[in-house]
């Protein structure tokens, strides 16, 4: 045939669109030819597809090639078109031919994507999980060609057909039925970075604090914590992952695709990933975008914990673009050629020091800050951002005698109520307590009369927005789900209110 029509698969964020890659070769002064938007990397195949095939015991057609990539207004790039170009141009040349109708047939049913060396043999490419995923999700029952190492990692998808190759050749020996390559399996296990996460009982003195981490765990609540320096916050964050329960599979996979769009080499963890920039992160680091947007620190923190250390010294406008993500779990890019989306569904977790100087409110040390000094710092945080900030604490020194306190219970204690508590939520309402719609907390947030008329007088006196009353009540089924009470009862509202404490009290 002089056409040859293959499919293969495009990235745009965390999508993997259909691309359709048709070749053609006419009769002329030789040349080829790339269309469909392709980019710098796309275009270079022209010389890595010629040198493959000849390479690989091919000819070269003589003739003018084209390659088209449709649809052509989405753009293309990197090298993982070489591998259906190449095939096109075999099977347009004459060179390759399936052996009967039943092999024309599955053609369109197999997708194809890979990077070929000038020895014909078969490169990783990028993101080959997102292509995975997309592939599994179209509905359709796709066999999915991948260099071998790509492959091996795309075979943890469940219900998709992969299929791992080494070289030019060998794919078309699969093609031809003369060799037929067999289906990866044996998906790569779940497994530990190797680093454990850090046990709550090295820390000594700080009741309230714990109370506050089981109950921001069990909840999937966001929680800021400010205090004097040295007095823990730091030491709290960092081991709030080891209260949270593992990964689930399609988690884990998910985790896995994300950095994948930044890592040439992942590793499939059941660990919660937690992610801690350092406040001079720009707004493009942390929530992602560029040229050829990638994603950035919230969506690497997808399915696990954001942890915002000093808040007030991140710029403002770095922390305000987090507000749209905190509401609806997702972050949108947009770009003059395209716009591209990630999902970002992490707990956020942040400390801060009361003023500059850090005493503010302490016994031990007095405040050098003068009152405006203290309303600039802390009025670096908005009340939109704020406001979307489910639990609020105030850190003060354990006391000289902390050494000889109790250690707080161990991490895997807490994590078997944390894991008790989420399953009750989600066998309820299908989502954690944090993650309650509006409509969804009228149904699950009843609260008992005498709860009722205690919110009254606090809304009355404090003058809470509306978001902050609804992140109030989510704080307060979870305290509730804790104790296996039904209702929301007074004692669950009055512990949620006394940790949404006011920065400067």
């Amino acid at each position: 045939m002089s056409l040859a029509v293959l499919a293969s698969r495009a990235l745009c964020g965390m999508h993997a669109p259909e691309v359709r890659v048709e070749v053609h070769l006419a009769q002329g002064l030789p040349s080829f030819t790339i269309v469909g938007l392709p980019d710098t990397g796309v275009r270079e195949s022209r010389e890595r597809v010629r040198s493959a095939i000849l390479s690989s015991g091919y000819t070269f057609p003589a003739g003018r090639l084209t390659a088209n990539l449709a649809p052509a207004d989405l753009p293309k790039e990197s090298g993982r078109f070489d591998l259906p170009i190449a095939l096109g141009v075999l099977l347009a040349s004459g060179q390759l031919v399936l052996p009967d109708s039943a092999a024309r047939n599955s053609l369109p049913k197999m997708v194809f994507a890979g990077e070929l060396s000038l020895t014909g043999a078969l490169v990783p490419v990028a993101a080959p999980l997102v292509i995975g995923l997309a592939t599994a999700r179209s509905g359709a029952q796709f066999t999915l060609i991948l260099p071998l190492e790509n492959a091996k990692m795309v075979a943890s998808i469940p219900g998709l057909t992969v299929l791992g190759a080494r070289t030019l050749q060998e794919v078309v020996a699969h093609l031809t039925d003369t060799a037929p390559l067999t289906p990866v399996t044996g998906a790569p296990e779940l497994v530990d970075p190797g680093v454990s996460p850090l046990c709550l009982s090295d820390v000594r003195g700080q009741p309230l604090a714990c109370r506050a981490l089981e109950v921001a765990a069990s909840g999937g609540h966001g929680l800021l914590m400010s205090g004097p320096p040295g007095v823990g916050k730091s030491m709290l964050a960092q081991r709030l992952p080891g209260l949270l329960p593992p990964l689930d599979a399609d988690s884990a996979i998910e985790v896995a695709a994300i950095r994948s769009l930044r890592e040439r080499s992942v590793l499939f963890s059941r660990q919660v990933p937690m992610r801690a920039p350092h406040h001079s992160t720009s707004a493009a680091a942390l929530i992602g975008g560029g040229s050829n947007p990638r994603p950035g620190e919230i969506s690497l923190a997808h399915h696990g914990v954001l942890f915002l250390d000093e808040l007030p010294e991140f710029q403002r406008r770095v922390l305000e673009s987090l507000r749209e993500p905190m509401e609806t779990g997702e972050i949108s890019i947009a770009r003059a050629h395209r716009s591209v989306t990630y999902p970002c569904c992490f707990q956020l977790i942040a400390a801060m020091n009361p003023c500059p100087c850090g005493y503010q409110g302490s016994e031990q040390r007095p405040c050098r800050c003068t009152p405006d000094q203290i309303e600039r710092y802390q009025a670096r945080l908005s009340g939109p951002f704020l406001d979307r900030i489910d639990m609020v604490l105030r850190l003060t020194p354990p006391g000289l005698g902390w050494a000889k306190s109790a250690p707080a219970e161990a991490s895997h204690l807490i994590r078997q109520r944390v894991v008790r508590c989420r399953e009750q939520q989600r066998r309820r309402q299908g989502r954690l307590n944090a993650q309650l719609g509006s409509a969804q907390m009228a149904t699950f947030c009843e609260l008992d009369q005498a709860a009722q008329h205690m919110l009254e007088r606090a809304d009355r006196h404090w003058g809470w927005s509306v978001r902050a009353v609804h992140r109030i009540l989510r704080v307060a089924r979870t305290i509730a789900d804790m104790a296996g009470a039904g209702q929301i009862r007074a004692e669950d509202l009055n512990e949620a209110m006394a940790f949404r404490q006011e920065l400067g009290h």
